[in-house]
């Protein structure tokens, strides 16, 4: 592990008490059943967290160990697969996918290539014309039934890269084309090739019945306000679960996504993970800037960050992966409601990450336990602060915030009960203190920020009403 790997791990081990603390704030506010977290940098696994519960109905506890359904994250370990058979010469990616199932010759589909599947470049309809099995008013196609879509009329909606259009339709074809060339079934092949090898004993292809205890129910979202959430039963995805169909956990996932940075040949050579992160994909609509996707992979640029991954929206479950192959850093965040922030909270624990490690190395502060006394989340009227040690720095940040790192002060000693908020242009209390009221046994009783007075959260929850009642 290079230096600046090693330094990584060790700011990140050491924030990660507050980044679960922040994982749950904002679970909380979302009311959001539950969340399964994990970071690794390098080898090191520095955080494995499980927030809320399992199961809505029955209040069963979370833990690391429960199964979720991963969704298009399969699209990665899919396309992992067709590298490790284009590496060993028994497939090209130029190969017309009717080469291997020819059920698609004669078709607008026969010609469109393995690469340009791989890409969501072949112009395939999503999903059909009746995909009413992502909300399970049917069951997911068979194979049969998914050649039926593929050979139908409207099967091809644009040409081969006139846009890039995702099609879950395409990768499930992509599972075809691996039968067929390994002449072993998808699920039995990935398992074989790409989760055996990394030892991923809560990772497979397709909902397994035998561990149906071991899954976090899915939940419904909340509608319009609503408060309830009902939960939803697993499926199998059938013929689609190249596309759609893998389990696994937080943990697992960052040892998968670990296997995708450099010098790592346990699943693919440097060449063929550099030319899954390549841009195969240009998305851009309505002015926006645009997005970039590989083959099988995700790419978004996110500060100096590089970052390649996937996510994946499963009746009941929304989860995302982001990897930073250079910075050797693997995050990944699933949720078990159909509208859970994964995105937002994998891209907020990046945010907290690098906020943590840009405070400089050589500074001189006091000792970490020191600072540790004056950390903690406080509220008041307006909502809520928090006072967090990160990279051996405090400071001063607004956890509800949907960039939790965005808007941050940072925190200096001046005594014993005194924090002077640092010098800057801005709207809040720059420049002025943070004063500590302390109780008796030596807690934090209240702190003045700015000039206002906040307290411990749990203490301004009991404090609120008589506040409030004039």
């Amino acid at each position: 592990m290079s230096t600046t790997v090693a330094r990584t791990a060790d700011v990140a081990a050491a924030a990660a008490s507050y980044l679960e603390s922040w994982l749950e704030h904002q679970r909380r506010r979302q009311r959001v059943p539950g969340v399964q977290a994990a970071v690794r940098v390098g080898d090191r696994l520095v955080l494995d967290s499980a927030l809320g519960v399992a199961d809505v109905t029955t209040g069963q506890p979370l833990t690391p160990r429960h199964l979720f359904r991963i969704a298009s994250h399969s699209k990665t370990f899919t396309a992992t697969a067709v590298l490790q058979l284009v590496e060993a010469g028994r497939l090209r990616l130029d190969d017309p996918v009717a080469q291997w199932v020819p059920a698609l010759a004669g078709t607008p589909l026969a010609a469109v290539t393995v690469r340009e599947l791989l890409g969501h470049q072949g112009g395939v309809i999503r999903d059909g014309a009746d995909n009413d099995f992502w909300q399970l008013l049917r069951p997911f196609p068979d194979e049969a039934g998914l050649l039926g879509i593929a050979t139908a009329g409207d099967a091809a909606t644009f040409a081969p890269n006139e846009h890039f259009k995702y099609s879950n339709v395409g990768y499930s074809l992509l599972g075809l084309v691996i039968e067929a060339v390994t002449g072993t079934g998808y699920a039995a092949h990935v398992q074989a090739a790409v989760v055996g090898p990394l030892g991923l004993a809560d990772t497979g292809p397709e909902w397994d019945p035998a561990r149906s205890g071991q899954y976090a129910a899915g939940h419904t979202g909340l509608l319009d306000g609503e408060d309830t959430r009902l939960t939803i039963p697993h499926v199998d995805t059938r013929a689609m679960g190249a596309a759609t169909g893998f389990f696994s956990t937080a943990r697992d996932l960052t040892r998968y996504g670990a296997a995708h940075v450099p010098g790592d040949t346990t699943l693919l050579s440097d060449a063929s993970k550099r030319l899954m992160r390549r841009p195969e994909s240009e998305i851009r609509a309505h002015g926006q800037d645009p997005r970039y996707y590989g083959l099988g992979l995700d790419l978004r640029t996110l500060g100096e960050r590089r970052l390649i991954g996937h996510s994946g929206g499963y009746p009941g479950h929304i989860t995302r992966t982001w990897i930073d192959p250079d910075a050797q850093l693997v995050v990944s965040v699933l949720t078990n409601a159909i509208d859970g922030p994964a995105d937002a909270l994998a891209r907020g624990l990046l945010a907290l990450l690098d906020l943590a490690l840009a405070a400089p190395e050589d500074a001189a502060r006091p000792a970490a336990a020191e600072l540790q006394r004056l950390t903690g989340r406080f509220a008041n009227l307006w909502g809520v602060i928090d006072v967090a040690l990160l990279g051996g720095r405090l400071v001063l940040l607004h956890p509800s915030a949907p960039e939790p790192a965005e808007e941050y002060a940072e925190l200096t000693v001046e005594d014993a009960d005194t924090l002077g908020l640092e010098t800057m242009a801005g709207f809040g209390s720059a420049g002025e203190t943070v004063r500590y009221e302390w109780a008796a046994d030596g807690t934090v009783r209240s702190i003045r920020a700015g000039g206002i007075s906040s307290w411990p959260l749990e203490a301004y929850r009991t404090r609120r009403s008589a506040q409030v009642a004039g």
